[in-house]
């Protein structure tokens, strides 16, 4: 929450509004920024809910943030009292919005550049904790992402990943055949065991799931905000159980583990 309506200058609160709106879609919220109330098509504070009582404190940690959009989370980390956070998205509105946060709030501990992790230094070996929520799914290489992840990581630091999952045995995922919940670059979506498995083939230690959750049309959906189609759209209109391609409905699993 960021100032009162009261504090604008040389500008009305409606002006403001549709000044904010240019940076549509707002995905990962919700904001409140001077009296006006940003609800994002993503209740991001619930998963924060979610994830924040398994994690080890942040205070004094250097943090970096893969896929972070607008940088939501990164600020909720720095309400943690996170040293140093770097939240990293290639989507450039979502850097866009970031910046319109940090006009405001005008801090140096918390930054969002417009890079892939990729485009990070290879062997960083720095981070104290590294988040990557949403993103598993995308890549069409999940074990060279978890190597990349792991590769940003101090020795022993701490990672926190959120990804789709799917009920199933050890050794089950699965690979949508066009897309997924209208999605077109899904790619593995992993049962909880092979998840682990898959962690634990990339060298982590101590990994465990702490949360599944199935995303409700309460937390995902669209708004004033965020006006294109959002997860009622994506799922089948008379079994919400399932994708509209048939598919289970999107769950997500939270993992925890340890850089070597």
């Amino acid at each position: 929450s960021i100032g009162q309506e009261s504090d604008l200058v040389d500008i009305d609160i409606d002006h403001f509004k549709d000044v904010i709106k240019v940076f549509h879609p707002w995905r990962k919220g919700p904001y409140h920024l001077f009296d006006v109330h940003l609800d994002t098509e993503w209740r991001s504070d619930w998963k924060w809910d979610r994830v924040l009582p398994h994690i080890s404190p942040l205070e004094g940690r250097k943090v970096l943030d893969v896929g972070g959009g607008n940088g939501y989370h990164g600020w909720r980390m720095l309400g943690e009292n996170a040293d140093l956070v770097i939240g990293i998205d290639p989507t450039l509105v979502f850097t866009m919005q970031y910046q319109v946060m940090q006009r405001y709030i005008n801090t140096d501990k918390h930054f969002v550049v417009p890079i892939g992790i990729e485009q990070m230094p290879e062997k960083l070996a720095w981070f104290d904790t590294v988040f990557s929520m949403g993103v598993l799914y995308h890549r069409r290489s999940p074990l060279d992402h978890l190597m990349e992840l792991r590769n940003c990581l101090r020795p022993e630091g701490e990672l926190v990943l959120e990804t789709l999952i799917v009920d199933g045995p050890l050794g089950m995922s699965l690979m949508p055949e066009s897309r997924y919940a209208k999605m077109r670059n899904v790619w593995f979506i992993p049962s909880v065991d092979t998840m682990i498995l898959w962690l634990r083939k990339c060298g982590f230690k101590n990994v465990r799931c702490v949360d599944q959750n199935v995303t409700s049309l309460e937390e995902q959906r669209r708004t004033e905000w965020m006006t294109f189609e959002s997860l009622n759209d994506f799922l089948d209109a008379d079994d919400k159980t399932l994708s509209i391609e048939g598919y289970p409905a999107p769950k997500r699993g939270v993992f925890i583990a340890d850089a070597p």
